[in-house]
């Protein structure tokens, strides 16, 4: 049953091919570079790696615009690369999920062009049409600023077609039952080929209804429990991870009561309380997010992470939330996008202190859910705005200082490395952090080994305790008669705290610490007091280090994750 769950324990990692390691010297990363860098990703405690779109696209919007959903990008290579590739990942213990991208094609697309042709194309209802131009042409844009409308006539079908991104991005017709057949023969092709699951693009636009006369949108929950019922027929421990950037009140639709529709979802809602809580040192809407997005059924999982290759996205918080956020991490407009986000890296946002890295990276993986790092982050990589709209944050991998970072011997890398500044190359690499004992990549990989052996967050149920200190979040977590403790101050001035485990007994006398020798003894009261130095963060394990000899076999408490 846990083997088949891999994921409510797991550390995803989430690359684009293009930007990792150019083996060819074509100026493009490839799968053979990806290839060899599997040791490294191994080394680092990856176990699932989570692929960008590699499938062959003109990349106009950095391969999210796909035309052919049966092939690897020849600037990649070629589909025995890839599946070289699963299996040297399979070989060193870990899984790979790929990017399902099946909102839109390309308008590049063999299907859009036939469907362009003539009203009798069988390819024509494969997407979405209409004669003339609908009155919310100019409402629900994803790139507002940028993107001026969802609708755009084409000469050729002498008609308007949908999209709800980019104008070259044309919407499916996802209601289609030919699309949706369609949809789950790629999973299975790619499922064929080596992949362990999906990260499901844009998942509430492919199953909302769409067409011109469509003026409120109507999710189609039911075809997310189709999706999930074709891949446990093909491979039953296969997953998808949805990206839903949904309020709490919709999540178990997402997930399904009974747990029968999304494995995973990406935790937006946390996401974006934890960046006010950074900037703000409150923690208590941050608390209310997790009490919000709490209830999920047993097999469910959270993606947790801190930054994609996305915009970071802070259209869920208030309007003083959000400035705030801006003031701390973007004050200036270059660094913001679309009017509801920042496109940075989170070491530059942060400001590079180490210690405000080290605090963000501790409360990623021990909020409930799995954790999801991105490539260049465990060497505190940066960014380069003076790249368009989210590209400042995609460039390539940085690991040594060799030209271009190491990352191609080509002259002309597609991308370029970031060469000034502080987080260029020849001060952010892989190789100098490597020979360091004390820096961010060896911190990252100590922090994974520790948080692998800590089931208790991605099995368990937990809980926020009263810090009396808005500043200060400690959460206890429970799992199979063990538990683990976390402390965390968000704010730059050291605190006080004092507080009780919350367990019966005499169970919560003794914290332990995982990472340093200042282990904590309750007082008389059954009370721990601490210092925490500004920044601080305390991981503990409650009672003593023999909780192997005092964990359960079975689960003893209820088989889902109540309020």
């Amino acid at each position: 049953m846990i083997d088949d769950l891999w994921y409510k324990n797991a550390v995803f990692y989430c690359l684009s091919v293009g930007t990792f390691m150019d083996a060819n010297g074509d100026g493009v990363g490839d799968f053979k570079g990806l290839l060899r860098r599997l040791d490294y990703l191994q080394g680092l405690g990856v176990t699932a790696i989570w692929l960008m779109p590699f499938q062959p696209s003109p990349g106009r919007d950095d391969g999210y615009d796909i035309s052919d959903y049966y092939g690897v990008d020849p600037r990649y290579g070629t589909l025995g690369d890839f599946v070289e590739f699963t299996y040297g990942a399979k070989q060193r213990g870990m899984r790979v999920i790929i990017d399902l991208v099946v909102n839109h094609t390309s308008d590049a697309h063999p299907w859009f062009k036939a469907a362009r042709t003539s009203k009798d194309s069988p390819y024509r209802d494969w997407y979405v049409w209409s004669d003339t131009k609908p009155a919310n042409a100019d409402k629900g844009m994803v790139f507002p600023g940028v993107q001026k409308s969802t609708w755009t006539h084409d000469k050729q079908a002498k008609a308007w077609f949908f999209h709800r991104f980019y104008d070259f991005q044309p919407d499916l017709n996802t209601s289609n039952p030919l699309v949706q057949a369609e949809i789950l023969k790629i999973m299975g092709f790619w499922i064929q080929l080596g992949v362990s699951g999906f990260r499901m693009d844009a998942v509430p636009f492919v199953i909302a209804s769409k067409g011109p006369k469509v003026k409120t949108a109507v999710e189609q929950y039911d075809m997310l429990r189709a999706f999930r019922e074709f891949l446990q027929w093909r491979q039953g421990n296969a997953i998808i991870l949805a990206e839903a950037n949904v309020l709490p009140d919709t999540d178990m639709e997402y997930f399904g009561r009974d747990g029968d529709r999304m494995h995973m979802m990406f935790n937006f809602h946390v996401n974006q309380h934890l960046f006010y809580a950074m900037a703000s040192g409150d923690t208590r809407p941050l608390a209310k997010s997790l009490a919000a997005t709490k209830p999920r059924p047993a097999t469910a999982q959270w993606g947790l992470f801190l930054r994609n290759h996305d915009e970071l996205d802070l259209g869920r918080l208030s309007k003083p939330q959000r400035a705030a956020v801006f003031k701390a991490f973007g004050p200036d407009k270059s660094m913001q996008l679309y009017d509801r986000g920042i496109r940075r890296r989170l070491a530059p946002m942060l400001g590079g202190d180490r210690r405000r890295l080290e605090l963000a990276y501790s409360l990623m993986y021990t909020l409930p859910g799995t954790p999801v790092l991105r490539y260049g982050d465990e060497i505190g990589m940066g960014d380069n705005l003076d790249l368009p709209e989210r590209n400042c944050a995609r460039t390539p991998m940085q690991w040594s200082t060799e030209p271009h970072g190491g990352f191609t011997k080509s002259d002309k890398p597609a991308a370029p490395v970031i060469d000034f500044g502080p987080y260029g190359f020849d001060n952010v690499n892989v190789a100098k952090q490597r020979r360091d004992p004390g820096s961010m990549l060896n911190w990252t990989e100590r922090m994974i080994r520790m948080r692998k052996e800590i089931p208790e967050i991605g099995w368990g149920d937990f809980k926020v305790i009263s810090a009396r200190d808005p500043a200060v979040l400690i959460m206890r977590y429970d799992w199979r008669n063990n538990s683990v403790l976390f402390v965390h101050n968000l704010d730059q001035k050291p605190r006080e705290v004092s507080f009780a485990v919350g367990l019966p007994g005499d169970a919560g006398h003794s914290l332990i610490n995982l990472l340093a020798e200042d282990h904590s003894r309750a007082d008389r009261r059954g009370r721990h007091t601490l210092m925490l130095e500004a920044y601080a963060y305390r991981w503990y394990r409650v009672g003593g280090l023999d909780y192997l000899l005092k964990r359960s076999d079975i689960d003893q408490q209820q088989d889902s994750h109540p309020e």
